[in-house]
């Protein structure tokens, strides 16, 4: 028997995040996707606890300033491609420098010189990824996805998608559907 599931990532993950912030007794505010205050420093036990805990679930404590900015703007472009709605009608560019207060400019040149790829190829594949979770769930056509990702049009979507994941959306939807049995 098969499940298939539908949820939501970022709310799974700050769930368990608080879940494993709690069962090492500490005091802490949920800032933003990706960022905690803790209200008094953790003991090194507490500390390393928390640390042990995270990374069973592939989650990691940033300690250096280039790092936390670089996985600051995966976050925020997670964020906005994910969003329930659809994404901002605003240059991406804008968005990220509004979100960051850093100058886009200083951001990319950052997240280029850490990742070795481009902020524009990390918008892409989460992109698909969030068009494959949309196709995966069955409530939309290839046009009101494409529209809620602010593709120019289908075509447009359909080239990047089998760029990244070889196959058309259309042929990943007859996929998904004979896999359910439809």
């Amino acid at each position: 028997m098969n499940l298939y599931l539908k949820y939501d990532s970022i709310l799974a993950c700050k769930i368990l995040i608080q879940e494993q912030l709690e069962k090492t007794d500490l005091t802490f505010e949920m800032l933003g996707f990706g960022e905690i205050e803790l209200k008094k420093n953790p003991t090194s036990e507490q500390f390393n606890q928390l640390q042990t805990n995270l990374k069973k679930y592939g989650i990691e404590i940033i300690d250096n300033h280039n790092n936390t900015l670089v996985q600051r703007i995966k976050d925020a472009i997670i964020e906005m491609v994910f969003q329930e709605d659809s994404l901002p009608l605003e240059k991406t560019s804008t968005y990220l420098a509004g979100k960051l207060n850093h100058s886009y400019g200083y951001i990319s040149n950052l997240f280029s010189e850490m990742t070795y790829s481009s902020i524009e190829n990390f918008i892409i594949l989460q992109k698909i990824e969030r068009a494959k979770q949309l196709i995966i769930y069955d409530e939309l056509t290839l046009t009101e996805i494409a529209y809620k990702l602010n593709y120019s049009s289908v075509a447009h979507l359909s080239n990047q998608f089998k760029k990244i994941t070889g196959l058309t959306p259309s042929t990943f939807q007859r996929i998904i559907k004979k896999r359910r049995g439809k």
